[in-house]
C-alpha cells in the first residue's frame, strides 16, 4: 500500500471570476494543506485509490487580477467565506473513492465517487504518471462544478462579482521508487 500526504505533493483549487464587474475580482489559487491518499496494489497494478481532504486546511495562496493585490486580511476573509460556502463545520472532509482503475496511455483513469458538502457525484480523473528514474511523479486536473454539490458560489455586489461555478482541482505528488512500503 502507498500512502501519500501533503509532504509528498500538493492539492490546489483554482477559481475564476465572473459577473458584470469581474475585473474587480481575483482568480484564486487555494491550497488544501492536509490530505491523505492511499493506493492499494495487486500484481503490480493499483486496484483501489482513496483521497481524504480536511476542509479546514484550506489556505488562500494568491489572487490574480483584481483592482488591487490580494492582501493578508483579504485572504483571511476569502478563507472564511470559502469555509462557510463549503459548510466546513458540518462537512469537515472531502473524499474521493475509486470504483475502477484502468490503465491509460499516460497513466491511469480513475472512476469513482466524489463526496463534497454532503453530496455524492461520480467523478472521472485521468492521472498522469511519469517515471523520473528514482521516483514516480503523479499529476492530474479535474473540473468540479460547485452547484452539483449544493454549494452556492460566492458573490458580492448583488452578483456583479462572483466566483465561477466551475473550479479546477490540480494534484501533483512524487514518490521514491525504493521507498519502503507504507504500513
Amino acid at each position: 500500500m502507498w500512502t501519500l500526504t501533503a509532504a509528498d505533493g500538493e492539492l490546489l483549487v483554482h477559481t475564476d471570476v465572473g459577473g458584470r464587474a469581474a475585473k474587480m475580482g481575483h482568480r484564486l489559487t487555494i491550497a488544501m494543506r492536509r490530505w491523505r491518499a492511499t493506493v492499494r496494489w495487486a500484481a503490480g497494478e493499483p486496484i483501489v485509490a482513496e483521497l481524504a481532504v480536511e476542509v479546514n486546511s484550506l489556505e488562500v495562496l494568491r489572487g490574480e487580477g483584481g483592482v488591487t493585490p490580494l492582501s493578508g486580511p483579504e485572504k483571511a476573509l476569502v478563507r472564511s467565506n470559502a469555509l462557510r460556502s463549503l459548510g466546513a463545520a458540518e462537512f469537515p472532509e472531502i473524499s474521493f473513492d475509486t470504483d475502477t482503475i484502468e490503465t491509460s496511455s499516460g497513466g491511469y483513469r480513475l472512476t469513482g465517487t466524489l463526496h463534497i458538502h454532503g453530496k455524492v457525484r461520480e467523478q472521472v480523473i485521468d492521472l498522469r504518471t511519469d517515471d523520473l528514474g528514482e521516483s514516480w511523479r503523479m499529476s492530474c486536473q479535474a473540473v468540479v462544478t460547485q452547484t452539483d454539490f449544493g454549494i452556492k458560489p460566492y458573490s458580492l455586489l448583488m452578483g456583479a462579482v462572483k466566483v465561477k461555478d466551475e473550479v479546477t482541482v490540480s494534484f501533483t505528488a512524487q514518490r521514491a521508487k525504493d521507498r519502503a512500503e507504507d504500513n
